[in-house]
């Protein structure tokens, strides 16, 4: 149901969180001191809701918020009622505010709950900002990027957040009187996240269906154009000892650019980008038989992602950006050019264009990709999509003739979302396509998934067919490359999968435990002649404490048709057979708001034809807000059948940051991994000399783990950009 406002219109849901906001007659001064005359009149936003850790009762410590504008700006003015202790993880910018007090704001201007932006403060006046989609089970990435002004200041009993968010750095309708619009708080003292609206404990706090709406007396002003330019010059001096290279001394230089096309579409190119800046990959201990899936970290590839990577499922993503720019073993290619179009067409129609030109690496040919995407939103939170990708490689005849597979890959699909206005009932179909020469059977993978939320009751079902000759030259399909490892060949199978999950969770209201939630969850594989594959079964209890402490506790079991056989100990490979296996697994977490918190991880069971015994753990000391040192580690010893052989696998993963103001950052990230016979060094200094311009100095040392230290690489880098507003 809608109700009319200002002959435009809003949800039921918004007639009850309004904020009706005025122009200011003077001029903002940011400084945490509310002595402007705007903020004695402006509408008051108070009676904040609890979020969680459950949803009964008021917050413990309150939050008020004022809104007003200008003809340049949308101003706030949080008041946030809390002890004098402040709980700040860092001071780094865009680590959020989740594990810090902070605040947040959160704009839909176009009121369509499909897209919007987060603007976060916490108490030291460290910002972050993200885009919102109507994906919102996705966390946060924080790596959209633009400029804002804040200022925050301590009093007795509570503190003064005050933001300016320019009306250019955000896109609008600027003949639209009314917004979305929610503002967070994050209490770490009471461990405690409050909302302005009341967002059900089942959706994320920033979800774009449960925002109340802002209503301008006349249209906002009509915001200037926004073009940006981000030049920078590298250089880095480099050995490569693997491969008997010398000392070598090099340079570059590029930029990115950025243009708001109109209110809503944006455009941004990209030319001899360099991501040397980023932080390396968190490592894990892979104990299944297929690739994991590790997160895109380069800027580029994360700003307006969801367009293309939402497509599929976590074990299946027809887009999947670390594809390009990488090789098979995590090696930059050279990027040489990419321009990305996106945004909204109309108030219910978001387009996607993307093209990006590599170059030639030793014996990597360059390659071409190129994808478009549009999205229909109709109702509040039903989608239509669809998508085309495209692979070129510019191999010579001769390869194509030799390897007729490596000439291209393309994909298409189409993507239904049907959900109630609430989202508490979604239907999901999807149809998936493959193109590559000579190959017009088994090539392309259908899906369909139900998920009903009611009553902190969740079920969900999916259910998949991947033909053996779908491929996703862009994107990451996890189970169909089968590796053989006594013949050392990888074997295509398409495969039938069955998803079900049904949890509930427990809101407790007294007492040391805040909510519990139980889940059963069952992944059922078949092949493509209906036989058998694999059965993987397990229950899972949850159990979160108002002290921010917790545990987990999961019983898995293992039905597996292993097809070909594999080599999980140091002797021999284990045969294609069936194993029936068990295991246990337990987590616990302290009081991570303390500056010192701990974490402990243990498995047992059985594996494959043995047992596996598996211990981790981790520890985590504050200085706050400077220092946080951290240190994570794995054992797993896998015990087989004497041929079989034993295997133990080793990771252990400190890590140093230092903050020394809001504008330098020293981090020190070290990786000793048996698994991968790696033993990583990743020493970055970044000081962020003006707002959105950055300096870094990286250096990066790998060895060997075995033999021990023998070194592979090493390299020390420097990155030099300036952030121009034109």
């Amino acid at each position: 149901m809608s109700i009319k406002l200002n002959a435009q219109t809003i949800t039921e849901y918004q007639k009850n969180f309004q904020i009706n906001i005025q122009a200011s007659s003077s001029p903002i001064v940011l400084d945490g001191i509310l002595d402007e005359p705007v903020w004695k009149t402006a509408m008051l936003a108070k009676d904040f809701t609890k979020k969680y850790p459950n949803n009964v009762g008021a917050p413990k410590q309150q939050t008020e918020v004022l809104t007003t504008y200008d003809d340049k700006n949308i101003y706030f003015a949080f008041k946030v009622y809390a002890k004098d202790e402040q709980i700040i993880k860092s001071l780094k910018r865009d680590v959020g505010y989740d594990g810090s007090d902070g605040i947040a704001v959160i704009l839909d201007p176009l009121n369509q709950k499909t897209n919007g932006f987060i603007f976060a403060l916490t108490s030291k006046n460290v910002q972050s900002e993200d885009q919102l989609t109507t994906n919102a089970e996705e966390k946060l990435s924080w790596s959209w990027d633009t400029k804002w002004n804040s200022a925050t200041k301590m009093y007795a009993g509570y503190w003064i957040a005050e933001i300016a968010i320019p009306l250019k750095s955000i896109r609008y309708n600027d003949k639209q009187s009314f917004w979305g619009i929610n503002y967070l708080r994050g209490d770490l003292q009471s461990n405690e996240y409050s909302c302005w609206t009341k967002v059900p404990p089942v959706f994320k706090s920033y979800d774009l269906g449960y925002a109340g709406v802002l209503n301008w007396p006349v249209a906002p002003p009509k915001a200037a154009s926004n073009k940006i330019i981000l030049p920078y010059i590298t250089g880095s001096a480099t050995t490569d000892d693997e491969n008997g290279k010398l000392l070598q001394n090099t340079g570059g230089a590029g930029f990115d650019a950025k243009m708001a096309l109109n209110s809503s579409l944006n455009l941004d190119v990209t030319v001899n980008p360099d991501f040397s800046q980023i932080e390396v990959d968190q490592l894990v201990t892979n104990l299944t038989r297929f690739n994991i899936f590790l997160p895109e970290k380069r800027t580029f590839f994360l700003e307006n992602a969801d367009l293309f990577s939402n497509f599929g499922n976590p074990i299946f993503r027809p887009f999947y950006s670390r594809t390009i720019g990488l090789d098979k073993d995590g090696n930059a290619i050279p990027i040489l050019l990419g321009a990305r179009l996106s945004g909204n067409l109309n108030s219910s129609t978001r387009i996607g264009m993307m093209d990006i030109q590599t170059g030639s690496k030793g014996a990597y040919s360059p390659e071409n990709f190129s994808a478009f995407t549009i999205q229909k939103s109709f109702w509040q939170r039903s989608v239509l999509k669809t998508y085309f990708l495209d692979r070129e490689n510019f191999i010579t005849a001769a390869e194509a003739k030799k390897n007729p597979l490596d000439q291209y890959g393309r994909n298409a699909g189409v993507s239904l979302l049907l959900a109630n206005n609430e989202g508490t009932k979604r239907v999901e179909i999807n149809f998936h396509q493959s193109f590559k020469p000579n190959i017009n059977n088994q090539d392309s993978y259908i899906e369909a998934s139900v998920s009903r939320t009611i009553n902190n009751w969740h079920i969900e079902g999916e259910v998949g067919n991947v033909g053996k000759n779908y491929y996703t030259d862009m994107g990451y399909v996890q189970r169909i490359d089968n590796y053989d490892a006594l013949r050392d060949t990888t074997i295509r199978v398409g495969f039938k999968d069955f998803y079900t999950n049904i949890s509930k969770k427990y809101f407790i209201s007294k007492g040391k435990i805040g909510r519990i939630q139980i889940g059963l969850e069952n992944f059922l594989v078949f092949n493509p002649d209906n036989s058998f594959s694999e059965n993987d079964i397990a229950l899972k209890l949850t159990a979160e404490l108002r002290n921010s402490s917790g545990f987990v506790a999961t019983i898995s079991n293992n039905n597996l048709n292993l097809l070909y056989p594999t080599k999980p100990g140091d002797g021999i490979p284990i045969p294609a057979d069936n194993y029936l296996y068990s295991q246990f697994n337990l987590m616990y977490y302290s009081d991570m708001r303390k500056l010192f918190s701990w974490n402990m991880m243990t498995t047992l069971g059985q594996y494959y034809n043995g047992n596996i015994t598996g211990l981790g753990a981790g520890i985590i000391w504050r200085n706050q807000p400077h220092l946080t040192l951290s240190i994570n580690g794995e054992v797993d010893k896998i015990q087989l059948p004497k041929k079989y052989g034993n295997n133990d696998l080793i990771l252990i993963a400190p890590k140093l940051e230092y903050n020394f103001n809001t504008q330098l950052f020293w981090t020190t990230f070290v990786q000793f991994n048996t698994q991968t016979n790696n033993f990583n060094i990743n020493s970055r200094l970044q000081y962020r000399y003006k707002p959105m311009s950055d300096f870094f100095l990286v250096y990066t040392d790998n060895y060997y783990t075995d033999p021990m230290l023998k070194n592979k690489n090493r390299a020390l880098i420097f990155k030099f950009n300036y952030w121009f507003n034109l």
